[in-house]
């Protein structure tokens, strides 16, 4: 048999499965009523969780901000400094931001979003000051039952925020010496 072959075993249409009984929803046989009576107990207010801050972001800390036991997706962005811009090398960059407008904005995305998607959790995390080399600079979260909403969510927002909010960038350049 070369490698490529696939082998496959037959199986014998004489052998049966064990059969159970036909389960009716909500009886003490279905495995789901506990989850059920569970799920619609679960009273679960949608947060907007915003935050400006010169600290080092943490992806961990953003995405266990938004997970729910009623979500079974959670999207993230990440951006992070990369070490080029226009064919020179970067240090850093440096975030400033007027900060009550850029709250203002943002707390309009994350509306803007809940009228487009069914989405229950959303935060942004925007680092100010200094940002070194391959840190994040916006982490993005964004939870929702399925992962279409939280995904187009997520991608609404960096483009919203990139395009209205107002933060500032300045790269901190070695002498715009080329790569």
């Amino acid at each position: 048999m070369s490698s490529l072959e696939i082998s496959s075993s037959t199986f014998s249409q004489e052998m049966k499965l064990p059969s159970s009984p036909p389960l009716v929803e909500g009886s003490a046989l279905d495995p789901f009523r506990c989850v059920r009576k569970d799920l619609n107990e679960i009273e679960e207010k949608p947060k907007d969780i915003i935050k400006f801050t010169a600290e080092k972001l943490s992806v961990d800390e953003v995405s266990q901000l938004v997970i729910s036991p009623l979500c079974g997706a959670v999207s993230l962005f990440v951006g992070t400094t990369r070490n080029n811009f226009e064919g020179k090398k970067v240090i850093s960059l440096e975030y400033e931001a007027y900060l009550p407008m850029a709250e203002n904005e943002i707390r309009k995305i994350c509306s803007d979003i809940r009228q487009k998607w069914p989405v229950k959790h959303i935060a942004v995390f925007h680092r100010l000051g200094l940002v070194p080399v391959s840190e994040a600079s916006v982490i993005i979260a964004v939870s929702s039952v399925h992962r279409a909403s939280s995904l187009q969510a997520v991608s609404y927002a960096i483009d919203t925020l990139k395009a209205k909010v107002p933060i500032w960038k300045k790269w901190d350049c070695s002498e715009f010496s080329n790569l």
